[in-house]
């Protein structure tokens, strides 16, 4: 079991967000955009999902994941809220969310099922956010020269997705979720997330006007497939799903507790006495 606490992020995003935010680059910009526009409504489900799967769980089983749940809920929330923000800031540049119209027509059609189903899809997306946000968390120069308050927001994103990865893996365990569906749900989690993902940006870049530039996809490569990029660097964590008896935790992340614990200044805990 995880302990989870629901932190509340001291940043403004009120103020107008550059229209290349992330360190002056259209391509990291474009990316992290099209990322953070499936947040609120991704992240709805997830909460949906969790919701569920604790529900179906016989009374004593409930009681052991209650605490847990909640802080997944908990942190979730304030995720679809701050991107939210986030999103109104980089749409006032033109950008469009094609993302979530599609992703909502296609949530909707799961929620009918069993909701293992909505755990299994929660549990492969989490995989995807927290070895994404295990790459961010070692390698912070992506976001250089970025706002402090941005650079904050994406960080603590990711130590957040790191520290409650297991929580809908575990509950999908719990009330007896096959191995057969996790796998089945990664590989089509993993063909519409990227296609998804992929679509996006080139739609955020082409609103941009800076999809046909050069320098754009020079830097997507180097920050994608570089011998220390985000998708080079990401396969072999990503491919460990597919192993007998993988279990979320056993890619354990220091990095995740000590840049809570460095930046605590940051946030502030929900329902904690100052």
């Amino acid at each position: 079991m995880t302990d989870l606490v629901v932190r509340r992020l001291l940043i403004d995003l009120e103020s107008p967000v550059q229209r290349h935010w992330c360190g002056g680059d259209a391509f990291r910009s474009a990316f992290f955009g099209a990322l953070s526009m499936s947040f609120p409504i991704g992240e709805q489900f997830f909460i949906d999902s969790v919701r569920a799967g604790l529900k179906a769980l016989p009374p004593e089983q409930q009681a052991r994941f209650k605490d847990e749940a909640q802080g997944f809920i908990g942190q979730e929330a304030t995720h679809r809220r701050i991107h939210a923000l986030f999103n109104e800031q980089i749409q006032q540049h033109g950008l469009v969310n094609d993302w979530e119209p599609r992703a909502r027509k296609r949530l909707a059609l799961i929620t009918s099922l069993d909701p293992r189903h909505g755990l299994a899809i929660t549990a492969a997306n989490e995989h995807f956010t927290a070895l994404f946000a295990e790459w961010m968390l070692s390698h912070p120069e992506c976001l250089d020269g970025t706002e402090p308050r941005l650079k904050t927001l994406w960080l603590w994103h990711s130590a957040e997705e790191a520290e409650h990865k297991c929580t809908a893996f575990d509950l999908y365990q719990a009330l007896g979720g096959s191995e057969h569906w996790r796998l089945k749900w990664m590989r089509r989690v993993t063909v519409i997330f990227l296609f998804d993902t992929l679509r996006q940006t080139l739609n955020n870049l082409q609103r941009d006007g800076t999809l046909w530039r050069w320098n754009t996809w020079t830097s997507a490569a180097r920050f994608l497939f570089g011998r220390s990029g985000m998708i080079h660097a990401s396969v072999k964590p990503w491919r460990a799903w597919f192993q007998n008896g993988f279990h979320p935790a056993q890619q354990h992340s220091t990095l995740s507790e000590n840049w809570l614990r460095e930046n605590a200044s940051a946030y502030s805990i929900v329902g904690q006495r100052a």
